[in-house]
């Protein structure tokens, strides 16, 4: 082997060697900067995220806040107003068994509005939920409706009931009166079914008519504002909303929380968080 090529094999042994090490030095590059990336999209993503729950509960707590000015507003001042004038009906001399006969009527109408309101004013306000619970608020909602005779309302009850936290069993009430606005809105159902399903890892609040139905992709704005509402408020808890219908087939809404996802008291019960 002459020397020439013996300085050469050296050289092309060195290029060899710095051109692999260019190229992992390249790989290595393009790894860390796809790592980077990645890691900035998921950052993103979850500041995004975190923007969208906090906004939304932001939101709920405005609409909250503008429930229970107006509970109090209707509890205060249009309640009293209402008992000023079913006193003073009672007060008026009834000679004629006509007007008589309409002043009865009219103190009954009052009385029953009075009644109304007071309830109304009960189921938009937090204190209902934080001293009955979840369950016997829902009742008391179904028990005014059924008596509106608007729909029948049945309720099921499965497990032992535990309280879920207050400001979870709020925001699945306010579910619940959401998808109930909508069935006596759009559905024109005869029947609506509750179900209430209670177990130690799951939770199920489950809404089902026997109305028109519809189709979930070809929904118009209103009613779809209504569902998105549901979908919102149930990903602020961390549960799923699964609504189901088809038209002609009644509707079913189905909100799902699982509760080993949760932040647990010591019962083991979700904490009153959001978070």
């Amino acid at each position: 082997m002459s020397s020439e090529d013996q300085l050469i094999i050296p050289i092309i042994i060195a290029g060899t060697a710095m051109l692999l090490m260019l190229g992992m030095f390249i790989v290595g590059f393009l790894f860390f900067y796809q790592r980077k990336h990645n890691n900035h999209l998921t950052e993103k993503e979850s500041l995004k995220a975190a923007f969208d729950k906090e906004l939304l509960k932001t939101r709920i707590e405005i609409q909250e806040d503008t429930l229970s000015h107006i509970s109090r507003e209707i509890h205060d001042n249009i309640t009293q107003v209402l008992s000023f004038v079913k006193l003073n009906l009672s007060m008026i001399d009834q000679p004629d068994e006509d007007i008589k006969s309409k002043l009865t009527e009219s103190r009954e109408l009052v009385a029953q509005t009075i009644n109304d309101l007071r309830n109304l004013s009960k189921s938009m306000s937090f204190e209902q939920i934080e001293i009955m619970g979840l369950v016997k608020t829902i009742e008391i909602e179904a028990e005014r409706v059924n008596k509106s005779g608007l729909i029948i309302i049945e309720i099921i009850v499965e497990g032992e009931v535990f309280s879920l936290g207050e400001q979870y069993e709020l925001v699945l009430f306010r579910i619940f009166q959401e998808a109930l606005n909508n069935t006596l809105k759009y559905s024109a159902a005869k029947h609506l079914k509750i179900n209430l399903q209670y177990s130690i890892k799951l939770f199920n609040l489950t809404l089902t008519d026997d109305g028109v139905g519809f189709s979930v992709d070809e929904i118009g704005n209103n009613s779809g504002a209504g569902l998105r509402n549901m979908r919102n408020r149930a990903a602020l808890i961390g549960a799923e909303a699964h609504i189901i219908s088809a038209r002609g087939e009644g509707c079913s809404i189905k909100i799902s929380l699982n509760l080993l996802k949760q932040v647990l008291n010591s019962d083991g019960t979700p904490a009153n968080s959001f978070g």
